[in-house]
């Protein structure tokens, strides 16, 4: 498991290479952990590029999971991008696309988010 970080404005991008399953599971927390960390004093979206994940088991769902809820409690958001066809069907099967929000590509979620950012900030009348 690798995760390269990449920063896009206020936009994290983190492409995430390799296996996700109960044996990497926490080293995956762990490289991830101080991403959210840092959304605590700043928040800021991240983006998980999946192009590199080959698989991705319940135990790494359960990342997710518990990463996407960290980050909403500090008014951030995680986003996931670029899934290969074997992961997408696994976040569909396990309806994992309504807790995390799914891009066809990075540049879209990165689009989408700068648009929801600008968006938030923006004083209303």
């Amino acid at each position: 498991m690798l995760i390269t970080p990449k920063l896009h404005g206020t936009t994290r991008m983190l492409s995430v290479n390799g296996r996700l399953d109960q044996d990497n599971c926490e080293a995956f927390r762990a490289e991830l952990a101080p991403f959210l960390q840092s959304a605590t004093s700043e928040p800021h979206h991240i983006v998980l590029d999946l192009s590199g994940l080959e698989y991705v088991s319940s135990a790494g769902l359960r990342c997710f999971m518990l990463a996407a809820r960290q980050a909403r409690g500090q008014d951030s958001r995680i986003v996931v991008a670029a899934l290969q066809p074997m992961v997408a069907e696994i976040f569909q099967i396990s309806r994992f696309d309504l807790v995390l929000k799914v891009y066809a590509d990075v540049e879209a979620a990165l689009t989408a988010l700068a648009a929801d950012s600008a968006s938030s900030s923006t004083p209303r009348s």
